[in-house]
């Protein structure tokens, strides 16, 4: 897994919301444009790098494409915290 891909697009307050948005369901891009004071092309540039970093996927529906979460891609970052995590704890025990 690209981790600086993933790290980055992590950093953004407004790509972590957009995930949050996605936890529920998938929404288009114009339900999720309607959370944000902002314009429909930042919203796509905000996707554009979330689906980079593989933290989203996308499928068209008709006219509309409908975002949701890879959820394969945060239980690596998950695993990767635990483990590393995990190895810190059992350094400091010794």
């Amino acid at each position: 897994m690209p981790f600086p891909e993933t790290f980055k697009a992590l950093s953004d307050p407004t790509r972590r919301e957009i995930l949050n948005l996605l936890k529920e369901h998938s929404l288009s891009a114009g339900e999720i444009v309607e959370h944000f004071n902002t314009t429909g092309a930042t919203i796509s540039h905000h996707l554009s790098i979330l689906r980079s970093a593989d933290l989203i996927t996308d499928k068209r529906d008709g006219k509309f494409i409908y975002y949701e979460l890879n959820l394969s891609v945060f239980e690596e970052v998950v695993n990767w915290f635990t483990d590393f995590l995990g190895k810190e704890n059992h350094n400091h025990e010794k």
